[in-house]
């Protein structure tokens, strides 16, 4: 399948338009459903990431000067060809990644849905005008490019993050310095040639594969890379932001999650179910956004551990490429051991195990990462299991005793991605939307599902206050010029020659 899809044996960086052999060694990138290698993956050095940022800082300045709206029309064809494409950039995006192959398609779609809204905002980038406080005196803001954005992008949606990120800089006239994750650098070399294709100049777009110790702090530490856009770990990004803080460089993190779904005792449980599943289950729990946490009221407790155990016993685990399978691997063995570790933490805390809890090995997964879906019960809001990001399919339900004990559980944790809650009680919605303290709220839905015209991503560990998708991304990625024209012929000092 690989090699129908893939025409390449060993990737290259792509840098100034041209893919050029990297500098470093190569890794191979492993399909975690089979063990089988794919391709392999440059490890490139600091030395790959200053030819890519001369390039991206070169190519920016007339970038910059193209009108907006012609910037715009690259994202359209961007967004063409990719739909042609799609089923083809599934297919090798689950044997990078693993996620079956019906989320394979929602994530290329995502990235479809931003090559269009971007390419929107390209008629827009809305600056305002406001009266200005002197006579014949006009005032202005508008948006102006930050230069060269370097984006690090992590594996487990390893082409949507990335148009999270690079459609919003390019429409905006900055150039892009991309590291992808190495475990999935498939979408970046398809996504590369994409973009070259539909016509974006060369060093516009440069892609340097390798690891974050060497490519990743040689972008933090470039002085001509003026915005980082990070997603990934909490303690990456401490330490990014650490470093990006010293040089006054913008960055932009979105981190982690402990993500609750709140089960009310007048919800819609087979919804409810339906929603935990997905939320949980999908992706393997391999999602910032996934459920880990189910709290639950004490009054419908037992009915949605017994349904919740029933349904989880019909998911299918196995190769994404299946179609009917529902659960996929586990990215790495390093995702697999810190998984086991949990199960042991939440045992040793006394959370009740009800089913799951161990590594599957037999049959069809023998070759590949497999963990099996994962469901604790009566754990408390202090637990590690309760407070920690596991990164996998394990879930653990919570009882509480009413709406406030609940808003209160969700809202005790470190992060502040996304949260849910399923009721009948239009009261508790509007409270939950104003209470929960999260970036994203669903009501009725699960902890996953969000739309690329809004914003992501989080309060508290979660992030740095800025968000991926939406108008508001466009503001990591520019900076805000006011501008003021004075026709009166004379010299008028603002505020000191106001009357």
């Amino acid at each position: 399948m690989a090699e129908a899809l893939l025409e390449v044996r060993s990737l290259k960086n792509f840098i100034n338009g041209e893919w050029i052999e990297s500098d470093g060694k190569t890794a191979a990138v492993v399909n975690p459903a089979t063990g089988e290698t794919v391709v392999e993956v440059p490890l490139s050095s600091g030395g790959s990431v200053n030819d890519a940022v001369a390039a991206a800082k070169k190519a920016q300045k007339e970038w910059a000067l193209v009108p907006a709206p012609h910037r715009a029309e690259v994202l359209f064809r961007v967004g063409s060809m990719m739909k042609e494409r799609k089923e083809k950039l599934a297919q090798l995006l689950t044997m990078e990644n693993g996620k079956v192959i019906e989320e394979a398609r929602g994530e290329v779609q995502e990235g479809i849905d931003m090559a269009f809204y971007m390419a929107g905002e390209g008629r827009r980038l809305f600056g305002q005008t406001t009266p200005s406080e002197l006579k014949d005196k006009f005032a202005m803001s508008m948006r102006a490019p930050v230069g060269v954005v370097g984006i690090i992008t992590p594996w487990n949606f390893p082409i949507a993050i990335a148009t999270w990120k690079s459609f919003p800089a390019i429409v905006a006239g900055n150039a892009v310095v991309w590291k992808p994750a190495t475990e999935t650098p498939i979408m970046a070399f398809e996504l590369a040639k994409i973009l070259e294709e539909a016509g974006l100049p060369k060093g516009v777009m440069n892609v340097v594969f390798g690891s974050g110790s060497e490519v990743g702090d040689a972008m933090v530490e470039h002085d001509d890379i003026r915005v980082i856009s990070f997603t990934g770990s909490n303690d990456t990004g401490r330490n990014i932001a650490s470093k990006c803080g010293m040089k006054l460089k913008k960055v932009s993190l979105e981190m982690g999650g402990k993500n609750a779904v709140i089960v009310m005792d007048d919800a819609d449980l087979d919804l409810a179910v339906e929603g935990i599943l997905w939320s949980a289950f999908g992706t393997s729990g391999q999602r910032c956004t996934a459920c880990s946490r189910v709290i639950v009221h004490e009054a419908v407790k037992e009915r949605l551990e017994e349904r919740l155990l029933v349904e989880m016993e019909k998911l299918t685990i196995g190769n994404g490429l299946d179609e009917s399978i529902k659960v996929g691997p586990i990215i790495n063995q390093a995702g697999l051991e810190k998984i086991k570790q949990y199960i042991e933490i939440g045992k040793a805390e006394g959370a009740k195990m009800l089913a799951g809890g161990y590594v599957l090995n037999e049959d069809d997964h023998q070759k590949g990462n497999y963990f099996s879906p994962t469901l604790f019960t009566d754990a408390t809001a202090d637990m590690r299991i309760a407070q920690e990001e596991i990164f996998g399919p394990v879930v653990s339900l919570i009882p509480v005793k009413s709406f406030e004990e609940a808003i209160e559980v969700n809202n005790g944790v470190t992060y502040g991605l996304s949260s849910s809650i399923f009721t009948a009680d239009v009261n508790r919605v509007f409270k939950a939307q104003r209470d929960l303290d999260t970036g994203i709220v669903y009501v009725n839905a699960g902890t996953t599902g969000a739309e690329i015209h809004l914003p992501f991503g989080g309060t508290k560990g979660t992030g740095n206050g800025h968000r991926d998708s939406g108008v508001a991304a466009l503001d990591v990625f520019t900076e805000w010029k006011a501008v003021y024209v004075d026709y009166s012929g004379k010299l008028q000092r603002a505020q000191i020659d106001v009357e």
